[in-house]
């Protein structure tokens, strides 16, 4: 086990959760195991795959992924295939051709293929040392992203009832993993609930204001390095890819109003680090390995913390440092629940309410953003401060805000409650705008109280304010604020209000946290051939070697195949392949440096 872990995969070590998954499926015992991205989930069947007999078969409803995960297998040595819709009719009979003779140690293929008479008829002609379920919360309604054809999947222990059955998710939580593990049927399973924390991953939530102006900063601090901005509407996606294009940023957008054509080559174009940052709905990214993207912009409010998480979760796949920033205004709230209120079935539509309201509260809370979302799957954070966020990072004090509540409150009352957060914030700085005349707010005993504060400044108050439930808003595209019974006694001086105000940081302060220092300039020789290779060879730069490689070898500077052999990443099959002329390319380097690198 650990000579193929070394040679094959070139690791000297597992990850945590590793090794006693793997040794469950070499006892021919099933697995559930919930483990975030970037945890190494595909080596945990991978592995045992190469070493015992007969094929794994790995169910995935991610066409991407299976392409990427066969591109990885193929580089590391691995026999493997996969059989999708992508294919033509030759290409999946020449699959099927080397299933049947014995010849793959891994073949990926979709639910909707597993569900066909013919296919599982061919199974049962074949030799499966496992099946592995990809991305299992499809399987629960009460997941984020269920597809009925997953429960198909309950069939596989009862079809192969000597086979281990393997199922893996990047997020679940107690729920949803209760409900996998009773629609599964699993018999004695290893159950792995990994930790959902991401140490190498920071969290920075930015009040929106100009969105355009805040994204150009945000990738100037990143520029060249890959990265993913969602937002909601296509629209809004052709908007930014534009803006950003103009002022002269690689990048492409990503959505189902493109053609199947566009999407796939501005996806590869991503992939192939041909251009930098891909603007997308929530249709990219399922299943994208690559493993080198530095930064995750949400540029509005994601469905559910679990879209989130896993959105998040497509940043820093190495392991290197990553940023993941989200734009929230309360302002984007009623086009949310706008869609919502359409939903057709009512525990669907309420089900994403809560989904939202939790959202909502993260974006808006003043406590550490690691611990609300390791709260959100139930795991406990053990430290004071995660020293990765913008709630740590910052300079925090804790102000009494409960006379400026009462102004706002009491501008709520006078109006009747029936204007929302713009108005209410016109009112307390005394704008005088046509609507404030029209209705004669500016004869309001709060009209104008607030001048000495910004408008910035009364809109995160009253974020505060709805994020401690001292007021509300009316449902409908056009919600009006509304008091709740705090706010009574608030204006009643029975209760005071605080607010954790989050003093403003230097620009460029809220980073992701430092990895081990490397040579920059060899980094960029390295990434430079690493492309090279991949074009040549038709496959995504990460599958050659990752960041996390690059970056150890810029480090270690490894000038012979038994150093290069202790990089990270690096097995036997890569240095045969690749190790040559990265070798050539270091010894070059460190011959013009001499004076300054440690020689291996």
């Amino acid at each position: 086990m650990f000579n193929i872990l070394r040679k094959v995969f070139g690791f000297r070590e597992f990850r945590p959760n590793q090794e006693s998954v793997v040794r469950a499926i070499l006892d021919k015992r099933d697995v559930f195991a919930v483990m975030p991205t970037g945890g190494g989930k595909s080596l945990c069947y991978q592995l045992p795959a190469v070493l015992l007999p007969g094929t794994c078969m790995v169910i995935s409803p991610l066409i991407a992924l299976m392409k990427d995960q066969v591109d990885g297998a193929r580089s590391n040595g691995i026999s493997a295939a996969f059989l999708n819709s992508s294919q033509t009719s030759g290409e999946r009979e020449e699959v099927m051709h080397h299933l049947l003779a014995g010849k793959l140690d891994l073949l990926y293929v979709a639910p909707e293929r597993f569900i066909l008479s013919d296919f599982r008829e061919t199974l049962s002609r074949v030799r499966l040392s496992m099946a592995v379920i990809d991305e299992a919360h499809c399987i629960s309604e009460w997941g984020h992203d269920f597809r009925p054809d997953y429960l198909s999947l309950s069939a596989l222990v009862t079809l192969f009832p000597d086979t281990p059955v393997a199922a893996f998710t990047a997020t679940a939580t107690t729920r949803v993993q209760q409900d996998i593990l009773d629609k599964l049927a699993l018999r004695n399973p290893l159950i792995i609930r990994a930790s959902f924390d991401r140490p190498n991953l920071t969290y920075g939530v930015l009040y929106k204001e100009h969105p355009d102006v805040q994204l150009l900063s945000l990738l100037k601090s990143n520029f060249g390095k890959a990265g993913i901005i969602y937002r909601t509407s296509r629209k809004s996606v052709n908007d930014t890819a534009a803006m950003l294009q103009k002022k002269g940023f690689r990048a492409v957008p990503y959505h189902a109003g493109l053609s199947d054509e566009n999407r796939k080559n501005n996806q590869e174009s991503f992939i192939r680090d041909e251009v930098d940052v891909i603007v997308a709905t929530i249709a990219f990214g399922m299943g994208i390995d690559k493993s080198n993207i530095r930064f995750v912009i949400h540029a509005d409010l994601p469905k559910s913390i679990e879209n989130y998480y896993q959105e998040t979760g497509r940043a820093g796949r190495d392991g290197e440092p990553a940023e993941c920033t989200l734009l929230f205004a309360q302002g984007d709230i009623p086009k949310v629940r706008f869609f919502i209120d359409s939903i057709i079935d009512e525990e669907e539509r309420e089900r994403s309410r809560v989904a939202l309201s939790k959202v909502i509260a993260f974006a808006s809370t003043s406590v550490c953003r690691r611990r609300t979302l390791l709260d959100y799957f139930g795991e406990h954070y053990p430290h004071d401060n995660c020293n990765s966020c913008d709630i740590c990072l910052g300079s925090r004090e804790v102000v009494d805000c409960t006379l400026e509540a009462q102004m706002v409150l009491s501008a709520i009352v006078r109006t009747e409650e029936r204007f929302g957060a713009t108005h209410i914030t016109d009112i307390v700085t005394g704008s005088r705008n046509q609507k404030i005349l029209e209705f004669g707010h500016d004869r309001l005993r709060t009209y104008g109280v607030g001048k000495e504060h910004d408008k910035k400044y009364w809109r995160r108050l009253i974020d505060e304010l709805l994020a401690q439930k001292v007021i509300t808003k009316s449902d409908g595209l056009y919600p009006t604020l509304l008091l709740l019974p705090k706010a009574v006694r608030i204006l009643r001086h029975d209760e005071h209000i605080e607010m954790v105000r989050v003093l403003e940081k230097k620009k460029g302060q809220l980073l992701p946290k430092a990895s081990e220092p490397y040579d920059q300039q060899l980094f960029e020789l390295l990434r430079s051939l690493r492309k090279q290779i991949a074009d040549e060879q038709g496959i995504p730069p990460y599958v050659v070697f990752s960041d996390r490689t690059l970056h150890d070898m810029s480090t270690r500077f490894p000038r012979t195949a038994e150093s290069m052999l202790t990089v990270s990443g690096v097995g036997e099959v890569k240095l045969e392949r690749y190790g040559r002329q990265f070798l050539r390319l270091i010894d070059r380097y460190c011959s013009d440096h001499v004076d300054s690198k440690i020689i291996q």
